[in-house]
């Protein structure tokens, strides 16, 4: 394990458990959220996350947080384990109010300077919307990877706590 990518719905706990097998593991942690939004929400261009993800994977170790789904197949691609974060909406959407209450008018630290915590309807559709509109094309992906890839879901926070144990 020393290029991770983990993906997985807004409020699954991605940033987190990148942080806590980055401090694990002694690799360094890359949240593309932050990486892709400039102050008050300007996101980059896609060439630029494209040139940005190629640079990343070319280091020897890396754990990177992140869906950005036109761009995935680059870190798949370079990445030794995969970890999706599979846990039901209800607890994501549950958790990205919980955030954004605590980071009100603040950024987050795994999001880009400037943009700070906001409630917006549209990404709480898109978490409610994940595990029908986004998950069956992960998991089609996820499958079609070659076997010499370690392949790691999570369905609850307890397997999560579980698996940060173990590691």
């Amino acid at each position: 394990m020393k290029k991770i990518i983990l993906i997985g719905s807004g409020g699954s706990g991605k940033s987190t458990l990148a942080r806590q097998l980055g401090e694990k593991l002694k690799i360094g942690v890359y949240h593309l959220d932050a990486l892709f939004w400039k102050p008050n929400w300007v996101g980059v261009t896609r060439d630029e996350q494209i040139e940005v993800q190629h640079d990343l994977v070319k280091k020897d170790e890396w754990i990177i947080d992140g869906n950005y789904g036109g761009t995935m197949d680059i870190r798949l691609e370079a990445a030794d384990t995969i970890i999706f974060l599979d846990l039901h909406r209800t607890i994501c959407v549950y958790r990205v109010f919980k955030r954004m209450l605590k980071y009100r008018n603040k950024t987050r630290p795994d999001m880009g300077a400037g943009c700070e915590e906001k409630i917006d309807l549209k990404f709480i559709k898109w978490v409610w919307d994940y595990p029908k509109a986004k998950r069956p094309d992960i998991l089609k992906k996820l499958g079609q990877l070659s076997k010499d890839k370690q392949v790691i879901i999570l369905k609850s926070p307890k397997e999560i706590r579980s698996y940060i144990e173990r590691v």
